[in-house]
């Protein structure tokens, strides 16, 4: 058996955020797509060594739509076996943007701004739905 460190070694971690706006009937919220994967997602990214996830949540963040954001609040992480088949957490913060604009690049070539209960139809992974389901609560 590992010690307990090595296994928390082996996890790999991610933070990101759940962007939204004020729209007319409500709340916007943002989703990226990302041509890799061909994938519609919430916009997240691994951590640099050394760094906050809410430090990385916030770059990642503005490195894949181009906006500067401020944090709200924690919303509830996601653990999940990446593509490797390694074990991913990915802790999630409610956002609301400060400035910024998004340009295309190869990593996110797409972002839309859609109503909350429009997103089921477009995000890719169920686990992606449930973080956008904790925003209204």
């Amino acid at each position: 058996m590992s010690p307990p460190d090595a296994e928390l070694d082996d996890v790999v971690r991610a933070a990101g955020g759940v962007v939204w706006r004020p729209a007319a009937d409500g709340v916007e919220v943002l989703v990226v797509h990302r041509p890799k994967y061909d994938d519609w997602s919430l916009p997240k990214g691994k951590l640099h060594e050394g760094e906050s996830d809410e430090d990385a949540a916030r770059r990642e963040v503005e490195e894949e739509t181009g906006l500067r954001c401020t944090l709200v609040r924690e919303l509830p992480s996601i653990s999940y076996n990446d593509r490797q088949g390694r074990a991913k957490v990915v802790r999630y913060w409610e956002m609301r943007p400060e400035g910024g604009s998004f340009t295309p690049t190869d990593e996110v070539d797409e972002v839309r701004w859609m109503p909350p209960d429009q997103l089921s139809r477009l995000l890719s992974y169920d686990r992606d739905r449930d973080v956008v389901a904790a925003l209204k609560k």
